[in-house]
């Protein structure tokens, strides 16, 4: 079974345009492709969130992967905030392996992402955790945070962005491609009064409608206490502690 480092963002102080942080919309693209990895037998150790980069690249090192896998989004200079797109997929000159998983990473988000052109692969040696690793690495900046059109599409595109990402692993890895048992039925289960769907996984998002108490709901991907579900046209995130799994 193969084994990745999985190395969400840990910096919160990266601001979407949008609002929220690089670290927490990176960290719940990781908790989206969990599933993804268990269902397809990859096995992962992921980094912890309250920490630092130096101290994700000493675990991974202290460790056997076949892969560090860091996961980030991207933000302009100063004089340039607001106008880049782009996604860009770094891994260290002269890594075989580090640049086939490069490769196919990027191949896979050119069939989401809206400007396929502007997807690349790149070396550097600046990035530590590139240049550290022990493990063949993949750096992932996925889309300008500091850009409008490339928040909006990172933050409502998780789940697709997560299972193009295992898509890429599993043929790295040369295993078949398998969907994980996401969906689910749950009953809306108050005392009184409606369910609240918002936009995202936060108490204090936008609420898109709500939902009365009994209701018989599909959920799938659980972010930290949400489930994701469709309703009356729209979609968005409900408390899971509202929600009776049947």
């Amino acid at each position: 079974m193969p084994t990745i480092y999985l190395s969400p963002s840990t910096q919160e102080f990266n601001s979407y345009v949008t609002g929220g942080s690089e670290e927490y919309y990176m960290n719940l693209l990781a908790d989206a492709l969990e599933p993804y990895l268990r269902a397809n037998g990859i096995d992962f150790v992921r980094n912890d969130r309250t920490t630092n980069a130096a101290t994700a690249i000493r675990e991974s090192n202290a460790g056997n992967y076949d892969l560090h896998l860091a996961l980030h989004s991207n933000a302009s200079p100063a004089e340039f905030y607001g106008q880049n797109r782009g996604i860009d997929v770094y891994y260290y000159p002269g890594s075989e392996r580090g640049e086939r998983a490069s490769e196919i990473i990027a191949d896979n988000f050119e069939d989401i992402y809206p400007l396929p052109d502007s997807v690349r692969t790149l070396t550097t040696t600046r990035l530590g955790e590139v240049r550290q690793p022990k493990a063949p690495s993949a750096f992932l900046e996925i889309g300008y945070h500091d850009n409008v059109d490339d928040a909006r599409w990172i933050t409502q595109n998780i789940p697709e962005i997560a299972r193009s990402i295992a898509k890429s692993l599993t043929e790295y890895f040369g295993l078949p491609f398998r969907e994980p048992e996401l969906v689910q039925r749950g009953v809306v289960s108050l005392t009184s009064g409606n369910l609240n769907l918002r936009e995202k996984p936060s108490i204090s998002s936008t609420v898109l409608r709500l939902i009365p108490n009994g209701t018989v709901l599909n959920v799938r991907n659980g972010y930290n206490g949400w489930y994701q579900t469709t309703y009356d046209g729209a979609t968005g995130f409900v408390s899971s502690s509202f929600i009776t799994l049947e």
